[in-house]
């Protein structure tokens, strides 16, 4: 049985009331049924619920809480990927994986040498469906939260969000002195309980040399992952896997 997400408005004393597309799953392709049991999570405060269901309509489904426990899956270690915008597929993997890794949020970044270019009113449609891809993978693997899709932005604006983060890391494939695991060791030494780090992907042309100097003269730190060249897709999976290795608790 898969999970369900909820916020904290959607629970009342021991009931919590399903609404909107979660309804039709229920009872169409679950064939859910009275007293049939499903798993909740209160995205808010990160509960995970054991609940009996208690009414099915056409609008709602009301569950009442059989047990509660906190749900601990999410890390200490808050990621952020800018990803440069690649072709669709590249993006529904990246985003799918990512979020079973454990990233924060995703905001695709329209660079230079991006082969695709959305037009304003594809990109509402578009970030709606990355956003039902992380929410898919956010129930698959047993999520916490649902990792946010941003809006498409410019470098710009990732220079603009610098100082929200202990560290924002470009990975680029002309660096060559300074790896990875130098920004870790740094990283390793702040003392905080909640570390906070974004990292900086080019798409398939890879990042052009004056927007990586713009964000590295606003304080980002510019890696090198080793002596291959990674393929976009790649690149954030193997930074959150090490980040995670590395950092998490």
């Amino acid at each position: 049985m898969p999970k369900f997400f909820v916020t904290s408005n959607e629970i009342e004393n021991d009931k919590i009331k399903i609404k909107g597309k979660d309804v039709n799953h229920i009872k169409n392709v679950l064939r859910a049924k009275i007293e049939d049991k499903i798993d909740i999570c209160n995205t808010d405060e990160m509960k995970d619920y054991k609940c009996e269901i208690e009414e099915l309509t056409s609008d709602y489904v009301t569950c009442k809480i059989i047990s509660e426990k906190q749900n601990d899956s999410e890390s200490n270690v808050e990621i952020t990927i800018f990803q440069g915008l690649p072709k669709a597929d590249k993006m529904e993997l990246i985003i799918q994986k990512s979020v079973e890794l454990g990233v924060n949020k995703i905001i695709p970044v329209d660079m230079k040498r991006c082969v695709v270019k959305l037009k304003d009113k594809d990109k509402i449609k578009k970030v709606e469906r990355w956003q039902k891809i992380s929410e898919v993978a956010s129930k698959q693997c047993g999520r916490g939260i649902i990792p946010k899709i941003g809006q498409v932005i410019k470098i710009k604006e990732i220079v603009d969000r610098i100082e929200e983060y202990d560290a924002i890391l470009v990975a680029y494939e002309k660096e060559e002195n300074n790896y990875l695991k130098f920004e870790i060791d740094k990283l390793k030494k702040l003392e905080k309980d909640k570390k906070k780090i974004a990292i900086v992907i080019g798409p398939e042309g890879g990042l052009e040399e004056d927007e990586v100097k713009e964000i590295q003269e606003n304080g980002a730190k510019v890696i090198t992952l080793g002596k291959r060249i990674l393929r976009t897709e790649t690149v954030a999976l193997n930074m959150i896997s090490i980040l995670m290795y590395e950092l998490e608790i």
